[in-house]
């Protein structure tokens, strides 16, 4: 059985955080009055700060799966691993942005993933530790190598006031207000995999336990009905139509207070019946990360543990509900991963991590190792401010808008590559010496074409524009210089040959060498000067700059990444060569808005190139 560990940790919190005095200007005053129960409800539960994504008109800003894709990609962003690597998306949420489909299938489409296995769980807050537990049993097994975990929730959307106005009430009931002021909106994902980092801190699973008790206990925490008892009134679905149901308030998500206690005596319950089968040793325990959805809960959990003789002081308890608000599904990644990055932890730590459910009492717990070094060491990588490519042309009006066009294409194209994986990687100081061999290798099969598409070029150009014609062939001698280049680095990583010069383009650089020889073969396409602004763009300004970055981490011999460094200085005389290319004393209008619509597609699909590493 493998062992199984977190590896990077993401979260995302939507819009700016909501203090107490304005929560109403974001869920809405029913009937235009305040709430007479919410500064009661929040001096007990404790929470400053919480995020939502609808805005103070209650428009959304996000959809939930939205949510968890940006924390599934704020955690790919500190791992290792590509979205195109990971072989499980598990997903936990209390209530999706639709019935059906599933919420992992509605996830999957919003990330850059290639095909891979999806699981959703539906419940309220144990819907987390069950995606979570499902993930690792596949990775313990050996069925996976990885998988990402996410819990998201998005509960401001049910707690508008214009839906209570709908009801035609004066007041809500308790048990339906309560949670207005108790849930809020966010997402946390977890990176799983059979192997600790290799850059830094790990945390290893141990074990994780998960028990339901709703044979013995009634609803708590619902919607879906008017209330909870187990009579035979009617659910949402029962009723003639959906206005019916909503009229009836069947459509409120609710909890009886009532039954609160209860989840607190199972949870502990739950706690020592871990310690008496020996799965964990209190004393050992050096954090506990415990989900409560109040302030108000904690002392009784506390209590009761004290009461067992098992007693965790309070420095080792952990907690953001405070700060980050109740998300439900979410907290304990979202607890996770302020944790996994505080420079607290060190190599040995044991978490215990605490997660019960109101719903129809479900508890789950999770013990944690810390393995690894401490991530606070991890080097990165400074971004550099994004610049366009200086060209010096000579001052007419046709050369000053292309200037100024091809210095908007710019900006707009490297900024965009500072969000793909592969760039994103090199800064963060996560490459790998496998995504280094991948990049070489899908670069080399575009760049091949590129003496060759160049040349076609060429032959294509009037001899009445001999000096462009001079221009492209010129270029296309270093281009055939370059694949050659690049070949040797990938030689000596101790890599055959042949793996490179036998390989396939991926769909990024098929599509990019099908716009290329299009355009070429066309009569005089001066357009293509466009396509030459990006490729000498790269290797003036970003080529050797990624080169030593990735020399650096990866701990590179110069004879490995020359193809790289090597840009960075040669092509600052390419460059010349483009200038006085785009002087031609035959250029107007038409043609300059050509170069510049050319050189937008060539900066898509040279982006395109670099997302679909790997994919065939």
């Amino acid at each position: 059985m493998d062992n199984v560990y977190i590896t990077s940790a993401g979260f995302f919190l939507p819009n700016d955080p909501v203090s107490n005095e304005e929560m109403e200007d974001y869920l809405g005053r029913i009937n235009g009055k305040d709430s007479a129960l919410k500064n009661r409800i929040l001096k007990q539960n404790g929470i400053k700060f919480r995020h939502y994504a609808i805005d103070k008109k209650q428009q959304s800003s996000h959809t939930n799966a939205e949510m968890a894709a940006h924390a599934v990609n704020h955690a790919l962003e500190r791992s290792a691993l590509s979205p195109k690597d990971i072989e499980l998306l598990a997903t936990g949420t209390t209530q999706a942005d639709l019935p059906v489909p599933g919420f992992g299938s509605m996830v999957h489409a919003n990330l850059n993933f290639s095909a891979c296995e999806v699981a959703s769980f539906q419940s309220v807050c144990a819907s987390g530790m069950m995606a979570l537990k499902d993930a690792f049993a596949q990775i313990k097994s050996g069925e996976k190598t990885n998988a990402v975990c996410v819990g998201s929730e998005f509960s401001s959307r049910l707690f508008k006031g214009s839906r209570f106005e709908a009801q035609k009430v004066n007041s809500l009931s308790f048990d339906a207000e309560f949670l207005r002021w108790m849930l809020s909106d966010g997402a946390g994902a977890l990176v799983l995999e059979n192997k600790k980092s290799s850059k830094g801190l790990s945390l290893r699973i141990d074990w994780i336990d998960i028990k339901s008790h709703a044979h013995e206990l009634p609803l708590c925490m619902y919607t879906g009905k008017t209330d909870n008892k187990s009579g035979d009134e009617p659910t949402w679905l029962d009723y003639p139509d959906y206005e019916s149901a909503s009229q009836a308030g069947a459509l409120n998500l609710k909890q009886d207070v009532r039954l609160l206690d209860r989840v607190v005596q199972k949870g502990v319950t739950h706690f020592f019946e871990l310690i008496d089968d020996k799965k964990m040793d209190v004393s050992a325990i050096d954090w506990l990360c415990c989900h409560y959805s109040s302030e108000f809960f904690k002392q009784p959990i506390k209590d009761l543990m004290a009461k067992g003789g098992a007693s965790i002081p309070d420095e080792k308890w952990f907690s953001n509900l405070t700060t980050k608000g109740n998300t439900g599904a979410a907290s304990i990644f979202i607890m996770l991963e302020e944790l996994m990055f505080s420079g607290k932890l060190k190599a040995g730590d044991t978490i215990l991590c605490m997660v019960p459910e109101s719903g129809r009492f479900i508890t789950s717990f999770m013990k944690l190792t810390v393995v690894g070094a401490d991530s606070s060491g991890q080097k990165k990588y400074e971004v550099r401010e994004v610049e366009a490519p200086e060209l010096v042309l000579e001052e007419r009006p046709v050369a000053e808008w292309i200037v100024r066009q091809l210095t908007n294409v710019w900006i707009d194209f490297e900024t965009a590559l500072l969000r793909v994986p592969i760039i994103t990687k090199m800064h963060q100081g996560t490459l790998t010496l496998e995504d280094y061999k991948l990049l070489l290798h899908d670069l080399r099969q575009q760049v091949i074409d590129g003496s060759q598409w160049i040349t076609r070029a060429a032959s294509c150009i009037d001899i009445e524009l001999f000096e462009l014609r001079s221009a492209f062939i010129k270029h296309a001698a270093t281009e055939h210089k370059d694949y050659q280049l690049l070949e040797r680095n990938y030689e000596a990583l101790n890599v055959p040959v042949e793996n490179i010069r036998t390989g396939k383009k991926n769909i990024g650089s098929l599509a990019l060498s099908a716009f290329m020889f299009n355009q070429a073969g066309k009569p005089n396409p001066i357009d293509l000067l466009g396509a030459m602004f990006i490729i000498e763009g790269i290797g003036k300004r970003l080529a050797g700059h990624w080169g030593k970055m990735m020399q650096d981490q990866l701990e590179l011999a110069d004879d490995q990444v020359s193809f790289f460094t090597y840009h960075g200085v040669a092509d600052e005389n390419h460059f010349h060569r483009l200038e006085k290319a785009l002087d031609h004393p035959k250029m107007n209008m038409d043609i300059a808005t050509a170069i510049v619509k050319t050189a937008k597609t060539t900066a898509r699909l040279y982006r395109m190139q670099l997302e679909e590493l790997g994919n065939y």
